[in-house]
């Protein structure tokens, strides 16, 4: 009984510390979008969520920005609070690293997305088809220049913080460049200034895993009624090798098996490779393979010191806002020497830069968690010079 009833009240605590059920919005965009390819977009639609309330002056906004194959969902839940919770529902909450007690949040999904927000999977209105590998290609500073649009939807002339892991840190960082008066803080988590030669072929290999499923159909697969499940589900595993550390892989699974003797065949014997088979059938029936195709590309283009000699001192040289840099021990996606090339170069531009690396064991994932350190630092951050 005493399991039980701990249990009741552990599920209560889990509840009342959400957001708890949330619905999605949308705003339509009329306005010519364009891109920094050149090409441009007549009208979009983002899709977003927001938590929290806004306050009368309108100073206590914070925008979220996903990762790659991250959603608008960042917090709460929609029917069921144990089913499809945020992807970063331990972070936002009352009393949570993110507090909605104090903070409105706002969570879009970025353009090219395929959780709503105009994508590969939209209807081009020139030809009332679906875009398909027809839809341009878009870029983080298109992504920022998106936020901005909503941003003066919601009445949000500055925005308190701009806050991602990943590929949302990369965003934040473009905020603070881009935008540089409509932003106070930027916190930039498990990024990095430009993608390596070797995440670059990472990336590579998973979008070669897609364009050369025969279900690809030339990224005309939606018309064809097919799906390149294989490719997809073959990039998403490669891609969520990249995301754990060799220390969690290895006490998550070791070397089990998942029955007791080898069989001495092709099958998923081991529990890694059980898990993975998974994750990636899972990714399969819930993405796009042409969006993820195009953030893949997105995020080898990132790269803010292009524009400005090769320099990252020169290109955060507009920066006016507070800036904290993390970075996690146990991440070799982008490790913490990517994080101090940031922090760094703020310091040598004469910006104000908190930089903090955290022990954790969960790899490049590791921004997903809520440890201790992680969550007072951004705590206090946030809360620091109102």
């Amino acid at each position: 009984m005493a399991k039980a009833d701990g249990f009741f009240f552990e599920k209560m605590d889990n509840i009342i510390s959400s957001v708890g059920k949330v619905q999605t919005q949308s705003f339509e965009s009329k306005e010519t979008l364009i891109l920094e390819s050149g090409d441009q977009l007549e009208s979009l639609e983002i899709v977003f969520e927001t938590y929290g309330n806004l306050n009368s002056e309108r100073t206590n906004a914070i925008l979220v920005c996903h990762a790659l194959s991250g959603s608008h969902h960042s917090a709460g839940y929609y029917e069921d609070p144990d089913e499809r919770k945020g992807w970063w529902d331990s972070l936002i909450g009352p009393g949570k690293a993110i507090d909605t007690n104090k903070y409105f949040i706002v969570s879009p999904n970025n353009l090219g997305g395929c959780h709503g927000t105009t994508g590969p999977t939209s209807i081009d209105p020139k030809t009332q088809e679906i875009y398909g590998p027809d839809f341009p290609m878009v870029t983080v500073s298109d992504w920022v220049n998106c936020q901005a649009l909503l941003a003066d939807h919601l009445g949000i002339k500055v925005w308190h913080s701009v806050i991602g892991g990943s590929l949302g840190g990369m965003q934040a960082l473009n905020w603070s460049i881009t935008y540089p008066d409509r932003i106070r803080k930027a916190v930039v988590i498990a990024a990095a200034p430009k993608l390596s030669a070797q995440n670059i072929a990472f990336n590579e290999v998973a979008r070669q895993a897609i364009i050369t499923d025969s279900d690809y159909q030339n990224g005309y697969y939606l018309k064809a009624g097919k799906s390149p499940k294989r490719g997809l589900r073959l990039a998403r595993m490669v891609g969520h090798i990249t995301y754990l550390s060799d220390e969690a892989m290895r006490d998550k699974f070791g070397r089990e098996l998942k029955e007791d003797k080898l069989n001495f065949g092709y099958g998923a014997e081991f529990e890694v490779e059980s898990y993975l088979r998974y994750q990636g059938d899972v990714f399969s029936e819930n993405f796009d393979a042409n969006t993820y195709l195009l953030m893949t590309k997105l995020l080898d283009y990132f790269d803010p010191a292009d524009k400005s000699d090769g320099s990252l001192v020169k290109a955060f040289e507009p920066i006016k806002s507070q800036v904290l840099v993390v970075s996690f021990t146990s991440d070799w996606r982008f490790s913490p020497d990517r994080s101090k090339e940031i922090s760094d170069a703020l310091l040598e531009a004469n910006k104000n830069v908190s930089y903090l690396e955290i022990e954790s064991t969960h790899g490049h994932d590791s921004f997903l968690f809520s440890e201790d350190r992680y969550v007072r630092a951004i705590k206090a951050f946030l809360g620091s010079g109102q």
